[in-house]
């Protein structure tokens, strides 16, 4: 830790800022979609690169190219690593190479079942859909998208509630 002393009792305190100061920041950040999952939870939070200046980059895949989302995602990484002393703040959106589901970690789609979102499964494989309410196998697509192009409205014809499944791509 640098100090430097200014006229009078005032001192002037400068950390040196690292990439787990970041990424610990980070975890503040989620996605407003799904606020029970942090960017680096979801997969969306790929590389942070921090500078001997205090200056910090930090690339981002969204999940869809057209993300609505994005923006609110950036807005809230600058903020939280400005306000956390960094000194100056730079995203990077990367589209390739592209999002996919099978970045997401087992306790992610753990999260996502456990706030009743199906989680998507495998690639390449037809998952079997488990309602996330009572987990049964007997579901059905009501649209293809549902509260966001990521998801699926189903409908569990078992206990009749109607839940989001999370789309495998």
């Amino acid at each position: 830790m640098d100090a430097a002393f200014l006229s009078g009792a005032v001192m002037v305190i400068t950390e040196t800022r690292t990439v787990a100061d970041a990424r610990a920041m980070l975890e503040r950040v989620v996605d407003p979609d799904l606020p029970f999952l942090s960017i680096e939870d979801i997969a969306i939070l790929r590389g942070i690169d921090v500078a001997s200046d205090g200056s910090v980059k930090v690339t981002i895949t969204p999940t869809y190219s057209g993300c609505p989302a994005m923006d609110v995602i950036i807005s809230d990484i600058t903020s939280v690593l400005t306000n956390g002393g960094f000194t100056s703040v730079a995203v990077d959106v990367a589209y390739s190479p592209a999002w996919t589901t099978e970045w997401m970690s087992d306790d992610a789609k753990a999260k996502l079942a456990a706030n009743r979102i199906a989680p998507p499964g495998p690639l390449g494989i037809v998952a079997e859909i488990l309602c996330p309410v009572c987990s049964s196998e007997t579901v059905r697509t009501v649209s293809e998208f549902g509260s966001t192009a990521c998801k699926s409205l189903m409908v569990c014809t078992a206990c009749g509630e109607p839940f989001d499944y999370f789309k495998a791509i």
